[in-house]
C-alpha cells in the first residue's frame, strides 16, 4: 500500500494559490446570458460598514450566503453574489472625529465641511480595503470586479431619484418634531439605533404650588421625575380623570394575577395589592380634588421659571404608580409629547444641540445639562420644594454609536411618510401599486407570500414593526453622507397684514418660481430636474425646491454666484436667472444627510444599475416575474433582479430589510429578493453578545490564521440551527509574536473534520489507485458493500438537497459530516482495506453463491478494482457536495484526484472537470437507494459495535490492574432471529476483524456462554466470554456502585431542573445545559442498569 505525502492539510499551503485561481479563472464574474429566469441565482451582500473589520456575525452571514452561492452554481445557474460596503455616516464619522480630536485637538466645526468629508474619504481609502481582504481570506466567491460602496456614484443617482420622485409624490416632508438626540455627534438617531443599559440614578419627588389654592384644596401637586432638569419646559400636569375606577381596574387585575401565581411570586403580588389598599386611603382623596380642580381650569406655578401651566386631565396619569400626577414636557419626552397633542400644549425646547440649556431655561441657560440638574435641585431645595430622593436603578437610553445618553429633542427633521394616505392621494402614486401607502405595501409583500422569512417566525417582527406605520426620520445632522438634494428658498414677500394675503402672494411667488424654474429645465436640457414644495409648517415666505441631479445644484450655485457678482447677460441662464431672482430673495442647500439607512435600503438595486435600467412589473402578483426579459447583454437589472436570498441579522428586519422591500416596490415594481434568510446571533460562551469593551469578540482573521478557513467555514455553518442562537467559549490564547487573541475550541472540530477528509482522500483513496482503470459498472451487480455504501451516499444527497432547499445549513452539514467521518471512513474504508491487498479473502455468501466483493456476472474486474473504482466515485461525490462548506480542501484534494483518477463514474464513466468550484452538483440517483440492506448493515454495525464496547470495558479493567490489553476477544457468540444471523454469516468475514474477536458463532439458539460480559441491541444477543481476562464480580461491584452514584447526581440535576425559580431566572445557557447534563446521565444510568441486567 503506498503511502500519503502529508498527514495533516496544512491550510496555508493551499488556500492563497487556491483564491488566486477562482479570481484568475473568472468564475466570479458573471454576464447576464440566455439562461432563463429559473436558472438565475443573485444576492447582494449586506453591505458592512467601512469603520471596521468583519467580526464572528458577518463571518457566519456571509458563510452561509457562500454555501448557497457556491450550490447554485455547481447546480448549473448564473449566479451573482454582489459585494460592497455601507458608507455609515453616523458611525464613520464619529470615528474619524474621534481620531482628529484625539491627534489634532479639533473638532468638526473648526475644519469645516468640506475638510472633514476630504478626510473621511482618506480614511475610506486607507481602511476601507480590509473588509474585502477577509472576505477572500474567507474564500467568499463574490463578484469582485463589481464591489460598489453606497456613496458610490451609482448609489448616489439612485438615492437622488428616490429622494425626488418621494418629495414630488408628497410622500417626504419636513417638520419639527420630537426625535432621538445625540449630543455628542449633534444629530438625531433612529430608535433602532438606541439601546438601553441600567444606570445608578436617582428619583427626585418635587413639589409645584397650585396658583390660588382655596381652603380645603392641596396647595402643591407632586410630582416625581428622574431628569429634573426638563422641568424647565414643562407645560402641563396631568392627574387622571377616573382615578378611583382606575384604582380598582389595577386591583382587579392584581388579584387575577396573584390567583395564577406561583407561591414565590405571591408575596410581591400581595405587597402590591397592600399598596393599591393603601392608596385608596391616603392618596385617592387628594387625586379626586386634583381631578376636579383640573376640570375647573386651575393652573400651577411653575418653580424656577415662575411659569403659569394648567393642571390637566390625561389617563397617562397613573394613580397607581409614584404620586399619581405627572409633570408634562412634551419637548423632552416622546410620551408627554403625545400628551401635548392631546391637549394643545405648547411644546418648548430648552436644549441646545451639544446638550446645553438654552434660552428658554432662563438663569440655567448655557449650563450643561448634568450642571443643570444639579443647580435645579439645588434651588428647589432652597424653597422647600423638594420631598425627597431617592436611589433608583434607572433604564437609560443611548446611542449606539457614540454611547452618549439619548435626549428627546424638537427639531426640524426631513421625514417619509409611512402610514396610509388619502385614497385620492394614493391613487395618483404609481409607486404604490394600489396600496394605500408604503408601510401596507410592504406587509402585503410578505402575508401574499411574494417574500418569505426562514425560519417564518420572523415575519412577524416584520408585520407587527411596520404595523405601527411610524413616518421615517429620514435627516441626519452630519456631513459624511448623502446630502439631502433640497434647497430652502426665502421668497420675496412684500409685508402684509393678513394670513390670506400671505398665502395668497405665497401662492403667486410660488406659481412665479416654478415657471423659472421651467425656464432653467428648458434651457439646461435637463426636464424635470427640479421639484417645488410650499410647507404648510413652515412660515409662508418660505418654500423648498428638490433637485434631481448634480447638474440642477450646480445650477442653482451659479444662480448664487452670479447674483453675488452681477448677472452675466450673454449667459445662456440670464432670462432664467432674472426671473429667479425677481422671486427669491434668499437660497440656501440643506445642509444634512440622509440617514444612512435610506442608501441601504436601496442596495438591491441601485447596485444592479437603476435608475438607467427601468425595471416595471406588478408589484403584488403571484407567477413569472415581467423582469425576467432581458433588454440587453449588460442589463443586470432585469436580469438579476429581483435577488433571490437575503442573508441577514434579526437586528436588522426593521432597519434594513422592511426598507428594501419599500423602496423596491416603490422604484422598481418589484420586491427585491424572495426568501429571507435569518441567521443565529453569535454569543460567548455565557451568552453574552461580542464586544470589545468586555473583551470577549474573536477576529475571524485569527480563527483562519489558527484553524485556516475551511474550519471557521465548517464550525458557524454545522452551529447556524433556526431554533437558537450560537454560543462559543472564548478563551485567550498567546502567539509565538507576542499577541493575545482569542479562540474557541468550538473550531477545532472543523480543523479536525478537514484533516480526516484530507487524509482519507490523500492518505487512503489516493495512495491506493495503483493500476486504477475504471470500467462501467452495474451497481445492481457491485458487492454488497459497494452496493451498501452507494445507498448511503444518495441517502446523505437527499437529505443535503432536503436541507439546503430550506436554509437548514445545521442539518446540512451534520448530514455530510455522519456519512464523510462515520459511514465513508469509519466503516466503508475500514472494509474496503482487505480487497486491496493482494492477500485479501475471498468473501463467500452462506449459499456460497457469489463474493461479497464481485462486481459482476462475468467478473471483469478483479474485487481490487471494483473498491478503487467506487472509492473514487463516492470520494467524487463527496468532494462536490462538501465544496460549498469547505471550498478550500476539497479544491486541493480535487485537483489531486484528477492527477490520479481523470475518469470517473458508475454507469458511464467521464473525464471530471478541471476544477471543482465550476463542477456540476451531486444528483441523488434515486435507482442506488436500497433501504434493506442498508438496514441489514446497521444489524452488522449494532453487533461489531457491541463487541468494541465489551472489548473496551474489559481493556479498561485490565489497565487498572496494570495488565495488558487485548487486541480482539477469543470469541464472541450472537443469537438473533434466523434472517439477521443471515445477514451476520454472509458479512462474517468482514464483521470478525472490524468488532476485534477471534472466532464468531452466530445461530438463532446459541447458548450463553459462561463468565461472559453480554450485550443486547435491538432483537440481537451479543455474549463474549471474559473470564480468563477479567474479574466479573469485580466488574460487576464497580458498575453497580458507578450506577448509584449517576442516580445521585441525576437526582439532584433533576431537582435543579423542577424549581420553576431556577428556570425562570438563570440564564438560558445554563438551563439548557443542566438539561442536557441530566439527559446525559439518564443515558449513562440506562446503559449501566442494561448491562447489570444482562449480566444476570
Amino acid at each position: 500500500m503506498a503511502k500519503t505525502e502529508s498527514k495533516s492539510y496544512t491550510p496555508s499551503e493551499h488556500e492563497p494559490r487556491i483564491f488566486e485561481m477562482w479570481v484568475k479563472g473568472g468564475f466570479f464574474h458573471p454576464s447576464p446570458d440566455d439562461r432563463p429566469a429559473g436558472q438565475r441565482f443573485s444576492m447582494v451582500i449586506p453591505p458592512p460598514n467601512v469603520t471596521g473589520a468583519l467580526h464572528l456575525g458577518h463571518a457566519l452571514n456571509n458563510t452561509l450566503q457562500d454555501i448557497l452561492i457556491r450550490h447554485k452554481r455547481m447546480q448549473g445557474c448564473n449566479t451573482f453574489w454582489l459585494v460592497g460596503t455601507d458608507h455609515a455616516g453616523i458611525a464613520t464619522q464619529a470615528t474619524v472625529e474621534k481620531t482628529i480630536r484625539k491627534e489634532e485637538g479639533k473638532s468638526r466645526h473648526d475644519l469645516g465641511r468640506e475638510e472633514l468629508v476630504k478626510r473621511i474619504w482618506q480614511w475610506k481609502e486607507k481602511f476601507g480595503g480590509r473588509i474585502v481582504e477577509q472576505l477572500k481570506l474567507m474564500g467568499c466567491s463574490c463578484d469582485y470586479e463589481r464591489e460598489r460602496f453606497t456613496l458610490d456614484e451609482g448609489c448616489a443617482k439612485a438615492v437622488r431619484e428616490t429622494f425626488f420622485k418621494m418629495f414630488r409624490d408628497g410622500l417626504i416632508y419636513r417638520g419639527k418634531r420630537l426625535v432621538n438626540w445625540d449630543t455628542q455627534l449633534q444629530t438625531a438617531v433612529a430608535d433602532d439605533e438606541v439601546y438601553h443599559e441600567t444606570v445608578k440614578g436617582h428619583f427626585y419627588h418635587f413639589k409645584y404650588p397650585i396658583k390660588d389654592a382655596k381652603p380645603g384644596e392641596p396647595t402643591h401637586v407632586h410630582i416625581a421625575t428622574t431628569r429634573p432638569e426638563t422641568m424647565l419646559a414643562d407645560t402641563a400636569v396631568a392627574v387622571h380623570p377616573e382615578p378611583d375606577a382606575a384604582l380598582e381596574v389595577a386591583e382587579t387585575q392584581l388579584q387575577v394575577k396573584l390567583r395564577e401565581a406561583s407561591e414565590k411570586e405571591k408575596p410581591a403580588i400581595q405587597s402590591q395589592l397592600e399598596d393599591i389598599a393603601e392608596r385608596k386611603t391616603s392618596l385617592l382623596p387628594t387625586l379626586l380634588k386634583l381631578r376636579d380642580m383640573a376640570k375647573a381650569g386651575r393652573m400651577i406655578l411653575l418653580p424656577l421659571v415662575n411659569r403659569e401651566i394648567p393642571l390637566i386631565c390625561d389617563e397617562w396619569a397613573d394613580p397607581a404608580l409614584g404620586t399619581g400626577c405627572v409633570k408634562i414636557t412634551p419637548g423632552h419626552d416622546f410620551n408627554d409629547y403625545e400628551v401635548g397633542k392631546r391637549h394643545d400644549l405648547p411644546v418648548i425646547n430648552m436644549m441646545t444641540p451639544d446638550g446645553r440649556v438654552n434660552e428658554n431655561g432662563g438663569p440655567y441657560k448655557d449650563m450643561k445639562l448634568a450642571d443643570a440638574r444639579k443647580k435645579v435641585v439645588e434651588d428647589l431645595e432652597s424653597l422647600g420644594l423638594v420631598e425627597k430622593i431617592e436611589d433608583r436603578q434607572i433604564d437609560l437610553a443611548h446611542s449606539d454609536r457614540s454611547n452618549t445618553p439619548i435626549e428627546p429633542y424638537l427639531s426640524d427633521q426631513w421625514f417619509v411618510k409611512m402610514g396610509d394616505l388619502e385614497p385620492q392621494h394614493a391613487a395618483k402614486i404609481e409607486g404604490l401599486h394600489g396600496a394605500p401607502g408604503l408601510a401596507q405595501m410592504a406587509i402585503d409583500a410578505v402575508k401574499s407570500g411574494l417574500v418569505k422569512f426562514h425560519p417564518d417566525r420572523y415575519a412577524k417582527t416584520y408585520i407587527d414593526w411596520l404595523s405601527e406605520k411610524r413616518d421615517w426620520c429620514i435627516s441626519r445632522q452630519l456631513w459624511w453622507g448623502h446630502r439631502i438634494p433640497v434647497w430652502h428658498v426665502n421668497l420675496k414677500m412684500q409685508a402684509v397684514h393678513s394670513s390670506s394675503e400671505a398665502v395668497h402672494e405665497q401662492n403667486g411667488l410660488v406659481g412665479e418660481l416654478r415657471t423659472a424654474l421651467d425656464e432653467l429645465e428648458q434651457v439646461a436640457s435637463c426636464q424635470g430636474s427640479y421639484c417645488l414644495w410650499a410647507d404648510p409648517e413652515s412660515p409662508p415666505n418660505s418654500c423648498f425646491i428638490a433637485t434631481r441631479s448634480p447638474l440642477a445644484d450646480q445650477i442653482l450655485r451659479r444662480w448664487l454666484d452670479e447674483i453675488g457678482s452681477g448677472l452675466d447677460p450673454v449667459s445662456q441662464y440670464h432670462a432664467a436667472f432674472q426671473s429667479l431672482r425677481a422671486c427669491i430673495r434668499k437660497l440656501d442647500q440643506d445642509s444634512d444627510v440622509l440617514d444612512t439607512w435610506f442608501s441601504s435600503a436601496l442596495w438591491p438595486h441601485s447596485t444592479l444599475g437603476w435608475p438607467n435600467g427601468e425595471c416595471k412589473a406588478p408589484a403584488l402578483h403571484s407567477g413569472e416575474s415581467k423582469a425576467g426579459a432581458l433588454r440587453s447583454p449588460g442589463d443586470l437589472l432585469s436580469y438579476y433582479y429581483p435577488t433571490s436570498v437575503l442573508s441577514t441579522a434579526r437586528e436588522i428586519i426593521t432597519l434594513w430589510v422592511a426598507r428594501m422591500v419599500i423602496t423596491g416596490l416603490y422604484n422598481v415594481g418589484e420586491v427585491p429578493f424572495k426568501d429571507v434568510v435569518i441567521h443565529p446571533v453569535i454569543q460567548d460562551g455565557q451568552g453574552r453578545k461580542m464586544s470589545k469593551t468586555l473583551g470577549n469578540g474573536v477576529d475571524p482573521v485569527d480563527i483562519i490564521e489558527e484553524y485556516g478557513a475551511d474550519a471557521l467555514r465548517y464550525t458557524l455553518a454545522e452551529l447556524a440551527t433556526e431554533t437558537q442562537d450560537i454560543r462559543l467559549p472564548v478563551k485567550p490564547k498567546k502567539l509565538p509574536d507576542g499577541r493575545t487573541i482569542n479562540v474557541s475550541e468550538k473550531f477545532e472540530k472543523g480543523r479536525n473534520f478537514c484533516n480526516k477528509l484530507w487524509q482519507a482522500s490523500t492518505g487512503f483513496v489516493l495512495a491506493n489507485l495503483e493500476g486504477y482503470s475504471p470500467q462501467p459498472l452495474d451497481p445492481k451487480e457491485i458487492g454488497l458493500v459497494d452496493r451498501w455504501i452507494l445507498s448511503r451516499l444518495t441517502a446523505c444527497q437527499q437529505e443535503v438537497d432536503r436541507a439546503l432547499e430550506k436554509f437548514r445549513f445545521s442539518e446540512a452539514v451534520g448530514a455530510m459530516y455522519r456519512f464523510m467521518w462515520d459511514e465513508y471512513c469509519s466503516w466503508y474504508i475500514e472494509m474496503t482495506k482487505p480487497r486491496l491487498s493482494d492477500q485479501a479473502p475471498v468473501f463467500v455468501q452462506n449459499d456460497g453463491a457469489a463474493s461479497l466483493a464481485q462486481s459482476s456476472p462475468t467478473g471483469s474486474l478483479s474485487r481490487r478494482a471494483s473498491a478503487q473504482q467506487t472509492l473514487v466515485y463516492v470520494l467524487d461525490q463527496l468532494l462536490r457536495m462538501l465544496h460549498p462548506v469547505i471550498p478550500f480542501v476539497t479544491e486541493a484534494i480535487w485537483a489531486e484526484l484528477n492527477k490520479a483518477a481523470p475518469r470517473r463514474g458508475l454507469r458511464e464513466l467521464r473525464e471530471a472537470e478541471a476544477h471543482l468550484v465550476a463542477a456540476a452538483w451531486p444528483k441523488a440517483d434515486a435507482a442506488l437507494r436500497d433501504e434493506a440492506l442498508e438496514a441489514q448493515m446497521a444489524d452488522v454495525q449494532d453487533v461489531i459495535r457491541s463487541v468494541r464496547d465489551i472489548r473496551t470495558v474489559v481493556n479498561d479493567y485490565r489497565g487498572r490492574a496494570k495488565q495488558p490489553s487485548v487486541r480482539a476477544l477469543p470469541s464472541v457468540t450472537v443469537r438473533a432471529t434466523p434472517q439477521i444471523c443471515e445477514v451476520l454469516t454472509r458479512f462474517s468475514d468482514f464483521l470478525r476483524p472490524l468488532a476485534g474477536c477471534d472466532a464468531l458463532v452466530v445461530a438463532p439458539d446459541a447458548a450463553k456462554p459462561a463468565a461472559a460480559m453480554s450485550r443486547l441491541c435491538g432483537g440481537v444477543q451479543v455474549y463474549a466470554p471474559v473470564g480468563d481476562l477479567v474479574d466479573l464480580a469485580e466488574v460487576r461491584r464497580t458498575d453497580e456502585a458507578r450506577l448509584e452514584e449517576l442516580r445521585g447526581v441525576l437526582s439532584r440535576e433533576s431537582a435543579r431542573l423542577s424549581n420553576e425559580d431556577f428556570v425562570r431566572r438563570a440564564d438560558p445557557g445554563i438551563v439548557e445545559a443542566a438539561r442536557a447534563r441530566a439527559a446525559e446521565l439518564s443515558e449513562q444510568i440506562r446503559l449501566l442498569e442494561s448491562h447489570l441486567s444482562e449480566a444476570g
